[in-house]
């Protein structure tokens, strides 16, 4: 681009526009106004208020999970980088590409140690990618073009600039530069190749582990044909960071979850792992049990190089683009795979049918439509389709979530994005919800709860004219509760489903399994109780609360078919009523 005279407001927002940032995340304070005034000249840029910086930040992160574009955040000095550290830290695993921007003082003034300073770069810097405080006017340009460079360079991921206002201020002779993009479309050739196609054609009861890194490039087409070539169980990695792998495809088992101990005794029947552009056993809670049981074989393509061979001996780790790998070893294994093989492979996904994740939905499925038609008739009362559960008589008035999930899974229109962030009806949904597409739904990348609600926002924002469903946990919501506020104000066509327990149940669960203990302390929030409805009208949102099940069916439907956002409050069973 050419030299321009111009403001170190108007260079930085310039070469934004450039880079393809096409929102601006953001919550302003006074370090912000430079940038402020000057969006009134990039009109190409919109600008989406949140009203907390954890909640821009989420936004943002949602925009690029969805779309796959970097997007841009921009905070107010040292408290609005402390608010967003729990956000920025989820998008440091989700992987999205962003440039998290924050206003600092004119340089030279923090040695007065003013209100709300504080050194930025060395605080963000353990959780992005690069931190940098720029100090030229000259160099903005090129540190912004570095910057969307490493924030886009596979593995993606989030950088941090510091913007002191005298530097935003200053006008000079600037050149603007140009954008990089790295290619980093290598496939493994070689020796490489050879060796994998040889363990892959020697297996005898292989196992696939999707990762996130198959929907992130498109890459469903190939891995299906992969498991069909080889014949093998295909399990979902262990955070659902996004779609992974078409849940209806024969080899398609489900999750692999993060409960060692079932981990260990799923993998048992396997000789072996390919991990697929994912993390190879992501656990969560401490287990004395390994999840990796001995003798199996790993394989493991990832970009990610940080992930291979991190925490178990990786017998071929490679680094490299998983869609182009997987069209190379196709080619191969099709010249390879000896007509023995290929039966042993058909054999094996007939077995699959029996037993797959379509196999189970069904049964699970004939079960409650089972139930709801004796309860529409007043036969059964809504905590009966679980017999085995030893149901209380105060629940019996509240819904099943696993009800509440397969008639969520019903009423989703086909084309939706759904974003969950409900730790204990999760898996549930997941047990349901027909996934054909990459980058169809979303799920926790760190852990840590408050992207949910806030990240329906920014999916919401990348895929105009498409609905989002947010389901979200009562206690998950109250993290991030201010983001109606962004939906209304944008009109913003999301609804959010919540899962209301009344409790953080997940926490229970733990505290029984782990301490073998049911004192429960500050666990429940029923005094008060929250009122989702009365909230979400303050903000502007228009909400309904459902208290039987057989009214979800309908409302649900109503709600996904209508403009702009809705909320959705289902009571339903905490278990320890």
């Amino acid at each position: 681009m050419a030299v321009q005279r111009m403001t170190g407001r108007d260079a930085f927002l310039a070469v934004l526009a450039d880079e393809g940032v096409t929102h601006l995340f953001g919550n302003p304070g006074t370090t912000e106004l430079p940038v402020m005034e000057a969006l009134a000249h990039f009109p190409q840029i919109r600008y989406v208020l949140g009203l907390q910086e954890s909640l821009v930040v989420a936004m943002a992160d949602g925009f690029s999970r969805a779309s796959g574009q970097l997007s841009a955040v921009n905070l107010h000095c040292m408290p609005g980088l402390g608010h967003a550290m729990g956000a920025i830290y989820a998008a440091k695993f989700s992987g999205s590409p962003m440039i998290i921007t924050a206003g600092q003082y004119e340089i030279g003034h923090g040695l007065q140690e003013p209100l709300l300073y504080e050194p930025l770069v060395p605080i963000a810097q353990p959780l992005v990618k690069w931190s940098f405080e720029i100090h030229r006017i000259q160099d903005i340009a090129r540190v912004l073009r570095r910057a969307a460079k490493i924030a886009t360079t596979p593995p993606c991921g989030p950088v941090f600039l510091s913007l002191p206002g005298s530097v935003l201020d200053e006008e000079a002779e600037i050149d603007l530069m140009a954008s990089t993009r790295v290619r980093a479309e290598v496939a493994p050739v070689g020796r490489s190749l050879l060796e994998l196609v040889d363990v892959l054609a020697r297996a005898e009861r292989p196992v696939i582990l999707a990762g996130r890194e198959l929907a992130e490039q498109d890459a469903f087409g190939p891995a299906c044909e992969l498991a069909s070539m080889l014949g093998a169980a295909v399990y979902l990695e262990s955070v659902p960071y996004n779609s992974r792998f078409p849940v209806e495809h024969v080899c398609h088992m489900g999750d692999i979850t993060r409960n060692q101990k079932k981990v260990r005794e799923t993998l048992a029947a396997y000789d072996v792992l390919i991990c697929l552009g994912g993390d190879l056993l992501r656990m969560s809670a401490y287990s004395a049990v390994d999840p990796l049981p001995e003798g199996i074989k790993l394989v493991h393509i990832s970009e990610r190089d940080w992930e291979l061979g991190k925490n178990y001996h990786t017998a071929l780790a490679i680094r490299a683009h998983v869609k182009s790998s997987l069209e190379q070893i196709i080619a191969a294994l099709a010249l390879r795979l000896s007509d023995a093989q290929r039966k042993a492979a058909s054999l094996r996904l007939s077995a699959f049918e029996r037993v797959n994740w379509q196999a189970r939905r069904a049964d699970a499925a004939a079960a409650i439509e089972s139930f709801l038609a004796e309860a529409s008739q007043g036969q059964h009362q809504p905590a009966d389709v679980n017999k085995e559960a030893k149901v209380q008589p105060e629940s019996a008035a509240l819904i099943d979530p696993k009800v509440m999930m397969y008639v969520l899974s019903e009423t989703v229109p086909d084309d939706a994005l759904v974003v969950e962030e409900a730790p204990t009806t999760a898996a549930f949904l997941h047990q349901f919800l027909k996934v054909r597409r990459p980058l169809q739904a979303f799920g926790l990348s760190s852990g840590g709860l408050g992207f949910g609600l806030p990240g329906a926002i920014g999916m919401a924002l990348a895929n105009p004219g498409r609905r989002v469903v947010a389901l979200i946990g009562d206690g998950s919501a109250m993290y991030a509760i201010q983001g109606l506020w962004t939906a209304a104000h944008l009109r913003l066509a999301v609804s959010f489903v919540i899962a209301n327990n009344r409790s953080y149940r997940i926490i229970k669960d733990r505290l029984i399994a782990m301490r073998d203990s049911d004192h429960f302390i500050g666990m429940d929030f029923k005094d008060p109780a929250f009122d989702f409805s009365a909230i979400a009208a303050g903000m502007g949102v228009e909400a309904i609360c459902i208290r039987e099940a057989g009214d979800l069916a309908s409302e649900f439907s109503r709600a996904f078919g209508k403009p702009g956002p809705n909320l959705i409050d289902v009571h339903i069973s905490s278990g320890y009523e």
